[in-house]
């Protein structure tokens, strides 16, 4: 008992002292413990869904590893690929030496495709007024027909149509070194407007006074459509407005130069790699160029005026390089009696026809330079398309797609659906149409193809249903709506 006894007061000092650190300490370090496991999972989450893509790439700039936490790009960063088919790509090959002259178009399975949507609509109330047509760069007004220097622009003489003063111009024989088209006011878009703005902006030149909300009523309806199509704008333009406008593919920097300095206001549609982006579609209004520094001036929607205010400088062979992934489509925005005019600066991308043909050769050209290059197999498989040879352009896309075109591709061009569509390859259509709808909901031009291919397969109710789905997204789709009033009457 006495041992027992005198064992009590050492209990109770090591209880009271354990020789060890004390308990606010030791809850203090699994506290922090517990705070850095929980802040290593919320970093992945902040940096994935909270951060704007603009600040995620300020942190990658200056810690790189944080890119692993990026969310992986849909389908890999590329269009739904093709298994390996030695015969088909060797048709595909075949292309790179196929001369346009001396064959024969295919056949369209499709005899009752809906046009693209470029029908006449009723006027608009809304009309711009136009500023007086501008003097040729270089060339007084002369009361004859002036022949143009084929070494210069490249295309043969012809009369020009008077514009408003009843006087005819001259083609300047050589451009000026630098040109610049004044009195355009910079249009900030707001989200996902890019289209819109860019036309209200381009607009502004001959007097338009609305804002780019009432273009975004008209051209996109859905505020999260995620595309309006040059043929869109194009339409825009010429049913809502007292100007015209044409779209064609094909263009290079000295037609943009050409344009430029005869003062014909431009748009064009390219790539862009904005912050944190990967490959996405943008368009921008051309109004400068300077010989001295190679460079095209853009006045751009989301980047601005530049500088010095004179445009966003991008130099000719960036420019050009980015422009190819859009198959070089442009927007020439108009004045009537300017069209004759126009037609001779044009040349060889006068008609959608002959600018298809030029496109060809361009693509065919780069494609021969890279075959690895999707872009200039895409554009080739466009301008086939355009020319309505389907079968050849079916193979062209195939090839783009063996090379890692990019993921948005189909948000923007759809050319692919027509050519596929119309040498019967419809599972290859809903393919392709899904993958785009598992990215973007709001996608009327997959709701419309998927719709044809149902109708051709005979099945009403569901074609039906897509036809209506694309326009509760955009009603003035003009191709559904035709697509839609021959299913019912059929």
């Amino acid at each position: 008992m006495n041992n027992l006894h005198d064992t009590q007061p050492n209990l109770r000092a090591v209880r009271s002292n354990p020789g060890g650190p004390p308990r606010i300490l030791l809850f203090g370090v699994i506290g922090f413990c517990l705070l850095v496991i929980l802040g290593a999972a919320a970093v992945p989450f902040i940096f994935r869904d909270v951060l704007s893509p603009a600040q995620q790439q300020r942190i990658m700039d200056q810690l790189p590893f944080m890119e692993a936490f990026k969310r992986p790009t849909p389908m890999g960063g590329v269009l739904p690929t093709l298994d390996a088919n030695p015969a088909l790509e060797n048709s595909a090959m075949n292309l790179l030496n196929m001369p346009l002259v001396g064959t024969t178009p295919t056949a369209n399975l499709n005899t009752t495709l809906a046009p693209a949507a470029t029908a006449t609509l009723a006027p608009a109330t809304q009309m711009p007024t136009p500023q007086p047509s501008p003097t040729i760069v270089s060339a007084a007004p002369v009361a004859q027909d002036v022949a143009v220097s084929q070494s210069v622009v490249g295309i043969p003489a012809a009369t020009l149509a008077p514009d408003a003063s009843s006087q005819t111009y001259a083609v300047a024989q050589q451009l000026p070194a630098a040109a610049n088209l004044p009195n355009f006011k910079i249009v900030k878009q707001t989200w996902n407007n890019c289209g819109p703005a860019t036309i209200t902006m381009t607009l502004g030149y001959y007097g338009w006074k609305q804002d780019q909300t009432y273009a975004a009523s008209y051209l996109k309806p859905n505020k999260e459509d995620k595309n309006v199509s040059p043929s869109e704008l194009v339409n825009f333009v010429n049913t809502q407005t007292g100007v015209r406008a044409l779209t064609r593919i094909g263009g290079d920097v000295e037609l943009l130069k050409t344009l430029i300095a005869n003062q014909f206001p431009v748009m064009i549609e390219t790539s862009m790699m904005f912050e944190a982006y990967d490959w996405v579609g943008h368009y921008r209004l051309m109004m400068g160029y300077d010989d001295n520094s190679r460079q095209l001036y853009a006045f751009d929607t989301f980047m601005g005026v530049g500088p010095d205010g004179r445009g966003v400088p991008i130099g000719y062979v960036q420019f050009d390089n980015d422009w190819q992934d859009f198959n070089r489509s442009f927007i020439v925005v108009y004045q009537q009696d300017r069209e004759a005019e126009l037609m001779q600066l044009l040349g060889t991308r006068a008609t959608e026809e002959s600018a298809a043909e030029h496109a060809f050769d361009v693509s065919q050209q780069e494609a021969k330079a890279n075959v690895q290059d999707s872009f200039a197999w895409f554009n080739m498989g466009t301008a086939l398309t355009i020319m309505g040879r389907y079968e050849e352009a079916a193979n062209a896309y195939d090839q783009a797609r063996r090379y890692d075109a990019p993921w948005r591709m189909l948000w923007y061009q759809f050319g692919m659906f027509e050519a596929y569509f119309n040498v019967g390859r419809y599972d290859d259509v809903l393919i392709l149409a899904q993958a785009n709808l598992n990215t973007v909901a709001e996608h009327e031009e997959s709701y419309y193809w998927r719709g044809k291919v149902y109708a051709v397969q005979g099945r009403k109710n569901e074609a039906m249903a897509e036809y209506q789905t694309a326009l509760s997204y955009n009603p003035n789709f003009v191709a559904a709506q035709e697509a839609r009033a021959a299913l019912a009457s059929s």
